[in-house]
C-alpha cells in the first residue's frame, strides 16, 4: 500500500491532538498489531485494548508485544451482535481501525458503530483508515488501480509478500499450525464485505450517534474518515 504509513501519521495525530500524550485507544481488528506499534513508538505513555479474532494474527501480536504492558488482547468477533461487552467497561479517547471494516457486511458494519458510540467517551474519536472507493468516479477509479498495480509490482520486483504469499508463508510454518488451521476454518467460509463509499460512512456514523463525522485524509479510492463522538 503506497501511501499506508501517511496514513497511521494521520490516525495517531488526531489522537495525540484529542487525547494527549497518555490516550487509552481501543485497537480494533489489530491484526498483528501494527497500529498499537505504531502508537507506542509516537505516544510511549499510550495503553492498547487490541481486539481481533483471528488466531492467526493474534499469536503474531501476543509475541511481538510479549511482556508489554501497555497492551492487553481481547478475542472477540466484531461482526456478532453484543461482541462489545466482553470490552473492559472503562471508556475510550481513541478507536482506531484500519483495513478492516471493508470485509465486514454494511448491515454488520452498521450496528458495529452503534456500538461504538458506547465506547468511547465524549470527545473521543473514532478513526477509520480504508477503501471507500466513490462509483460516482470509475474513470478516476480505474486510473487508481493502475498506479496501485505498479506500486505493488515494484515491491514484489523489491521482494515485498502479497497476502497470499504472505499466507503461504504462515502455512509453511510448524508453530503456527494449530493457529493457520483454526484461521482457515474462520474465513474460508466466511461472506465477502463489500468496500463502502465516504458518504455511506458517513451517514452511518451520523445515524449511530457521533457528534461530528469527517474525512483527515483521502486518495483516490481510500480515506481515513474521523467521528467525534
Amino acid at each position: 500500500m503506497r501511501d499506508r504509513e501517511e496514513r497511521f501519521r494521520v490516525m495517531l495525530e488526531i489522537v495525540e491532538a484529542t487525547a494527549g500524550k497518555s490516550p487509552r485507544v481501543l485497537d480494533l481488528a489489530c491484526g498483528t498489531g501494527t497500529i498499537s506499534r505504531r502508537l507506542f513508538a509516537r505516544l510511549p505513555e499510550a495503553t492498547s485494548v487490541a481486539v481481533d479474532r483471528d488466531p492467526t494474527l493474534l499469536a503474531m501480536a501476543r509475541g511481538s508485544f510479549a511482556g508489554d504492558s501497555r497492551i492487553a488482547f481481547v478475542v472477540a468477533d466484531l461482526e456478532e451482535p453484543g461482541c462489545t461487552p466482553e470490552l473492559p467497561a472503562e471508556p475510550f479517547d481513541a478507536v482506531l481501525t484500519a483495513t478492516a471494516t471493508h470485509w465486514m457486511q454494511p448491515e454488520t458494519l452498521a450496528r458495529l458503530y452503534t456500538d461504538l458510540t458506547a465506547l468511547l467517551r465524549p470527545g473521543g474519536v473514532f478513526v477509520n483508515a480504508d477503501h471507500m472507493p466513490d462509483p460516482e468516479t470509475p474513470k478516476l477509479n480505474a486510473v487508481d488501480e493502475i498506479i496501485q498495480s505498479s506500486h505493488q509490482e515494484r515491491a514484489r520486483a523489491e521482494g515485498a509478500r502479497d497476502w497470499e504469499e504472505w499466507w503461504a508463508d504462515v502455512a509453511d510454518e510448524p508453530r503456527l499450525a494449530a493457529e493457520y488451521a483454526a484461521s482457515r476454518a474462520i474465513f474460508d467460509s466466511g461472506v465477502q464485505g463489500v468496500a463502502q463509499p465516504i458518504a455511506w460512512h458517513r451517514a452511518r456514523l451520523y445515524e449511530a450517534g457521533f457528534a461530528e463525522v469527517g474525512v483527515a485524509w483521502r486518495s483516490v479510492t481510500d480515506a481515513v474518515i474521523v467521528a467525534t463522538r
